[in-house]
């Protein structure tokens, strides 16, 4: 009878030896998922803070995304088409960006401050228009190791590149040409959209030779480059007129993919009420009351 509950207590000493070894073992195991990823979060936020020690991503006014949270991961893994700004500094990117999406007065953006990090914004107030907009310093150095331009430009639709017209634009086509075949190696598909801005201070035949000029000049680099099929687009803008609205219709066109059949439907509709003539555009409301013209 002695016998039993020695075996009883040395069973159960057994398991519980068996349970703790379990136990360390699932507590190794998740030290190492934590350190795996800290050190994915670490460079997620190198980059985030490039350009800016202190800080890192700026989303804008903090717009919130539909579930009502703030944006804190700078590369979500949900699938939205990515709208890049970039160009030299005081070039007027984030003057666009403040006009077209919070109606801010043009006289208002003579008092921003250059921008000195990373910003981005989210626009999904519509079914239709769903994207982000990555305002970025003028400063970025592509050769920079903290700078993972793969990375960013992998998940990009269209990067507009913002010449200023009223400057010497030899240094603005240099980092052109050097940003478009960067990112055309990672991403092909990307949308290469440049704006010729500022142009409410020239006249209108210094407008043509200055978009004429900067786009013999832009095309024979990548030329040269033996990039003869990259597609560069050309717009002239400013933010004193609909110019840069419309000009920012037509780049959000392309990244729509129920455009085609947006396009169907209106001529549907207009073969069916038999309009002679219709005004060739509709709107779709984007961003805090303003709108973006898509043109047919």
């Amino acid at each position: 009878m002695s016998e039993v509950p020695g075996k009883l207590k040395e069973q159960q000493e057994n398991e519980g030896a068996e349970e703790k070894a379990e136990e360390e073992k699932d507590e190794e195991e998740e030290e190492e998922e934590e350190e795996e990823e800290e050190e994915e979060e670490d460079e997620i936020v190198g980059l985030a803070d490039y350009g800016d020690e202190s800080e890192s991503f700026s989303d804008g006014d903090h717009e919130k995304s539909g579930d009502g949270a703030y944006f804190n991961d700078p590369f979500s893994t949900e699938v939205k088409p990515r709208i890049l700004l970039m160009g030299l500094r005081r070039s007027g990117k984030s003057s666009i960006q403040k006009v077209v999406f919070h109606k801010m007065s043009p006289n208002e953006t003579l008092f921003l401050e250059s921008t000195n990090k990373i910003c981005r914004e989210d626009v999904s107030n519509s079914s239709f228009v769903n994207f982000q907009i990555w305002d970025f310093p003028g400063q970025i150095d592509f050769f920079d190791p903290t700078f993972d331009y793969e990375m960013i430009f992998r998940g990009t639709g269209a990067l507009i590149f913002v010449i200023d017209s009223q400057d010497d634009y030899m240094e603005a086509l240099a980092r052109l040409h050097l940003t478009v075949t960067r990112a055309y190696k990672v991403n092909p598909d990307i949308n290469f959209e440049i704006f010729i801005h500022k142009v409410d201070g020239l006249s209108d035949d210094h407008k043509i030779e200055t978009q004429r000029d900067i786009h013999q000049r832009a095309n024979d680099d990548l030329a040269d480059a033996g990039l003869e099929k990259i597609h560069l687009s050309f717009y002239l803008t400013s933010i004193y007129d609909h110019s840069i609205f419309e000009a920012f219709s037509k780049v959000v066109q392309k990244l729509i993919p129920q455009l085609p059949t947006l396009e169907n439907l209106l001529n549907i509709f207009v073969s069916v009420n038999m309009f002679v003539h219709v005004f060739p555009m509709f709107f779709i409301f984007i961003a805090k009351g303003h709108f973006i013209f898509l043109m047919f």
